[in-house]
């Protein structure tokens, strides 16, 4: 009976998991890493919880203790990084982090020994690099996309300078931050334990997390350390140097993180390279341009972090470096390492849209992906919850095609407006 028990707990968790827009595919692989991060208990509680925000007293409610219990067993799963802590008017409340970025990551964003790291990393890069479900639909099931990357600001000219925006800088974000984490990589942490050490030896302590998640991860469990914004700036310069690239949250407000990446270990680097030319995370709004300085000696086709730079009309053991602008993420990394400085940033021809915040980026693929309904009755972000409801009714009431006409004016108009008259 407590092995039927058991294995129902960790059903319902992973159901309960799946409402969020961004899911996690169940296979035998997610059922062991949940019961590794969670015991039967956290399971069969934590699958009862809401998926917006909620209070100590909710949770009581809905578990049938007393208040204070249920505090001290939030705070417990805050301490395991499960859930995450904030104050909205002056009242603590509790949430549920989604997969990724989220508690998947935050279990390895520093070494501890409650749990068993090596045997969970095993099991992440199963279920991530051997699987492959949950990395497709974690990067490919929506337009929208979780991440973007930051061009490098440094190998920017003048004249580029000048038209950058603030949110495309990872300078600005960290600049406006409340709160700023320091903690380890996630990616090459999980690569060390099964044995893919880093190709390029970049650094661990490169991984920034900002606003209340940073607050919450260092003041629960410790998952990362509050730093300063030229402790910061300076962890960008060090991931610069190391040819890493920045991705970031996909908004254009209040980036929840900031991740440091390298070719060979990040899962987004990966998917790009193995399905190439989809692209997993949105692009910055630059593209390198070759100029006739170029002598072929292939540093940037050596250090291009998705394979999207090749040398060309290769004669006598040189060539010419072309750049395939539908692999391209804009990063920067080439400029930086060309010796010659044959390589510039130019603004793409079209420019790549951001969602303004967190809310506007899930609403999208909710849409995208066909849950809307699930954010919809569990989400308080709205001001007017009954009248973005009875929107969202219609449009998935019709027809496909018109959906997907509704779905673009209202990225592209109403929702904006919307969401930036309701801060």
């Amino acid at each position: 009976m407590g092995h039927i028990t058991s294995k129902n707990a960790y059903k319902n968790l992973e159901e309960r998991i799946n409402w969020f827009t961004q899911g996690a595919p169940p296979t035998e692989s997610l059922y062991k890493i949940l019961q590794v991060l969670y015991t039967d208990q956290e399971a069969k509680w934590v699958a009862l919880l809401p998926v917006r925000p909620f209070t100590a007293k909710k949770a009581a409610q809905i578990w049938h203790i007393n208040e204070a219990k249920a505090e001290t067993f939030l705070e417990h799963l805050c301490e395991k990084a499960l859930l995450v802590d904030s104050f909205y008017n002056g009242k603590r409340e509790f949430v549920m982090p989604p997969p990724m970025a989220g508690f998947i990551e935050f279990a390895l964003m520093r070494t501890r020994g409650d749990i068993d790291q090596k045997y969970l990393s095993e099991l992440y890069y199963q279920y991530m690099n051997v699987e492959e479900d949950f990395v497709k639909d974690l990067f490919f099931a929506t337009e929208t996309f979780l991440g973007r990357v930051y061009v490098q600001e440094p190998v920017l000219t003048n004249d580029h300078t000048i038209h950058i925006l603030d949110y495309e800088r990872a300078s600005q974000m960290i600049a406006e931050a409340s709160h700023i984490g320091l903690g380890t990589c996630y990616c090459r942490h999980k690569m060390l334990h099964v044995g893919h050490p880093c190709q390029i030896d970049a650094p661990l302590d490169v991984c920034l997390t900002l606003g209340n998640v940073a607050r919450s991860l260092a003041e629960n469990g410790q998952h990362a350390r509050l730093i300063d914004k030229n402790e910061a700036m300076a962890v960008l310069e060090r991931s610069y140097a190391a040819n890493l690239v920045q991705i970031g949250e996909n908004v254009r407000e209040n980036p929840a993180f900031i991740c440091n990446c390298c070719g060979c270990c990040c899962e987004a680097l990966q998917a790009a390279r193995k399905f190439s030319p989809m692209q997993p995370v949105a692009t910055t709004n630059y593209i390198p341009v070759i100029t006739d300085a170029c002598i072929g000696c292939g540093k940037c086709e050596k250090v291009c972090p998705v394979l999207a730079i090749s040398m060309k009309n290769k004669q006598a053991g040189q060539g010419v470096a072309a750049v395939d602008h539908q692999i391209c993420l804009g990063c920067g990394v080439c400029v930086r390492n060309c010796p010659t400085h044959a390589i510039h940033l130019e603004r793409r021809e079209i420019e790549v849209i951001t969602p303004v915040n967190s809310t506007h980026r899930f609403v999208l693929q909710a849409i995208e992906k066909g849950t809307l309904q699930n954010l919809v009755f569990d989400n308080q972000a709205f001001a007017n919850h009954r009248a973005m409801a009875a929107v969202f009714g219609v449009i998935l009431k019709l027809p496909p095609l018109k959906q997907i006409l509704a779905s673009k004016q209202f990225k592209s108009i109403y929702l904006d407006k919307l969401l930036s008259a309701s801060k």
